[in-house]
């Protein structure tokens, strides 16, 4: 039977080949694109392997750099613990290093008349196929992991606050393959999370580990350094990982760093670049945003006939929103509801189904056959693109409530406020229509608290399959 080194060895060598595969097929296609500029015959075969391609030793190099840049990012692991955004990324530095390479040792060697475009297109194939079958082997992975191939047994210190938070968040990414069978705790005796208990006190550990079959410990609360330093001696003696959970990281805002001084690891927090980084944002939002107006352009005329052939009116709805720092605009819509819709509001109230200032009922009288559609699908925010060329909205944000429902609540969700509010945003990814208003406001919190470009490209990549299952909207 083969171990388990062994097997990670094979799935290694496999993901290789394939890459290789895929880099091989886009140069192909590269180069049949410039088929007339290039002084060999274009065939699969003629690549590499056919004696008339003078360019085959760079070609080689290329194949094998991008392999190497894919290696050093990691690429040949299945990490459960990134998104698949992080992944795509990852993708993107190694074939851009790997290209820039490339084109570096074409000028050192003097290689003559090979077309830069077509180092060029062939590193925009290579992102797209590379990132391609990599979201297609996670969505695979995810579905035998959720099903309970490979999952690893976990155990929780701490059964506060940030332990049960993060069990519940374990749980909601079945992906992740990470089973929580219980806490450890010095100071609670009763079950804590949904559906664990705790097993005992962190004197404990050894029997609790052994007895439960434990491969991961997450230390979630913070003791002296001797109750810490104990942990990880055990946890070594008993081979098994550990992670931590950094103190504070609930009330704190910018990123987390690992750095070095000398042999002794720092953890560097710092928000020195948000600044930039909010430049940054504008800039991705406004190009972005202008490309998708281009790109729906004919299914804003396409939805805007529906929406007119089925009711009176104008296809476009204003709604006045808080915008960043309580700025007032008016945030653009599809016309989901039949003419005179607000008026109607005031005698529905106590139909309301959600909780805190948002008014939601899930079977409205008041959406058209069209507007059911449009909500299901998301499509009715489309025009909040203009918004975000208009720089009164972002791509990722808060989500904007009306100004009524907002001056009801009380002050603390006004957090929300201190950025632009956005198209997407956690709430969007994590049930929509479904979620609690006390929820919706930590997740927006968390968001401007820990708010970067990564995370961003991350909401945005994973508001796509979620908009296409339609759930949790309405």
């Amino acid at each position: 039977m083969m171990t388990i080194r062994l097997r990670s060895r094979f799935i290694q060598l496999v993901y290789i080949c394939i890459d290789v595969f895929f880099v091989y097929a886009c140069i192909f296609f590269a180069c049949l694109i410039r088929q007339k500029s290039l002084p060999f015959e274009v065939t699969f075969e003629n690549i590499i392997f056919g004696g008339t391609n003078p360019f085959r030793s760079i070609f080689i190099v290329w194949i094998l750099l991008v392999v190497i840049f894919a290696n050093i990012h990691r690429l040949y692991q299945t990490r459960r613990d990134i998104f698949e955004g992080f992944e795509v990324w990852m993708v993107v530095k190694s074939v851009v290093f790997a290209a820039v390479c490339t084109i570096v040792a074409v000028y050192v060697l003097k290689v003559e008349k090979l077309p830069r475009s077509v180092i060029l297109s062939g590193s925009g194939l290579m992102i797209v196929a590379l990132s391609l079958w990599r979201i297609i082997k996670r969505v695979f992975v995810e579905y035998l992991v959720a099903h309970g191939y490979n999952n690893v047994n976990v155990l929780i210190v701490g059964a506060g606050k940030v332990g049960t938070a993060l069990s519940k968040e374990i749980k909601k990414y079945p992906g992740l393959g990470l089973r929580v069978v219980g806490f450890l705790d010095d100071f609670k005796s009763d079950a804590a999370g949904e559906g664990n208990k705790i097993l005992g006190k962190i004197s404990d550990l050894d029997c609790v580990v052994q007895r439960n079959f434990i491969q991961q410990i997450f230390i979630t609360t913070h003791h002296d350094s001797q109750v810490f330093l104990k942990i990880l001696e055990k946890a070594n003696d008993l081979g098994v990982a550990v992670k931590v959970v950094p103190q504070g990281f609930d009330l704190t805002t910018g990123n987390f760093f690992r750095v070095n001084i000398g042999f002794i690891p720092i953890l560097e927090y710092s928000n020195a670049d948000i600044g930039r980084q909010q430049t940054g944002k504008r800039i991705f939002d406004f190009f972005v945003s202008l490309m998708l107006l281009i790109v729906f352009f004919p299914v804003f005329v396409i939805l805007s006939i529906g929406i007119c052939l089925e009711s009176r009116g104008l296809p476009f709805y204003s709604s006045r929103r808080h915008g960043k720092n309580g700025k007032i605009f008016n945030m653009y819509k599809f016309r989901s509801m039949c003419q005179g819709a607000d008026q109607m509001m005031d005698k529905m109230r106590n139909q309301n189904e959600a909780d805190g200032p948002i008014f939601k009922i899930k079977k409205d009288p008041r959406i058209t056959r069209v507007g059911q559609f449009l909500r299901k699908y998301s499509l009715d925010e489309l025009p909040q693109i203009l918004n975000v060329l208009k720089g009164e909205m972002s791509l990722v944000g808060p989500r904007p409530l009306p100004i009524d429902q907002i001056e009801r609540e009380d002050l603390r969700q006004l957090k929300r406020l201190g950025v632009k509010p956005g198209i997407t945003g956690l709430w969007q990814i994590r049930g929509r229509s479904d979620i609690s208003f006390q929820r919706l406001l930590r997740w927006d919190i968390w968001y401007i608290k820990n708010w970067s470009l990564w995370l961003d490209f991350t909401i945005l990549f994973q508001t796509i399959p979620v908009v296409l299952k339609g759930k949790g909207a309405y």
